[in-house]
């Protein structure tokens, strides 16, 4: 399981039942998953920290790291009823 941070548009993971995708300007996370007590809770458990620590990483290092970016603009596929 590999992901690199804000590299491209198109990856994405799944660990347990939560999804991880990459964009260029964000990081999505969404979903749930218990990490149980347990050889495969300690697996999954390592497998997010994996990633998570690979973004804070990533951020630590980008020396023109803004202070916010604008709210996401991407479509939700609903039409707006108040459009023209």
């Amino acid at each position: 399981m590999k992901i690199h941070p804000f590299a491209n548009e198109s990856d994405a993971l799944s660990l347990g039942g939560i999804t991880i995708e990459n964009h260029t300007d964000r990081i999505a996370v969404f979903g749930d998953a218990t990490v149980s007590r347990d050889k495969a809770g300690l697996r999954l458990a390592k497998d997010l920290a994996e990633v998570i620590n690979a973004v804070v990483s990533s951020l630590e290092a980008d020396k023109m790291l803004p202070d916010a970016i604008a709210p996401d603009q991407a479509p939700t596929g609903k039409r707006d009823p108040f459009a023209g």
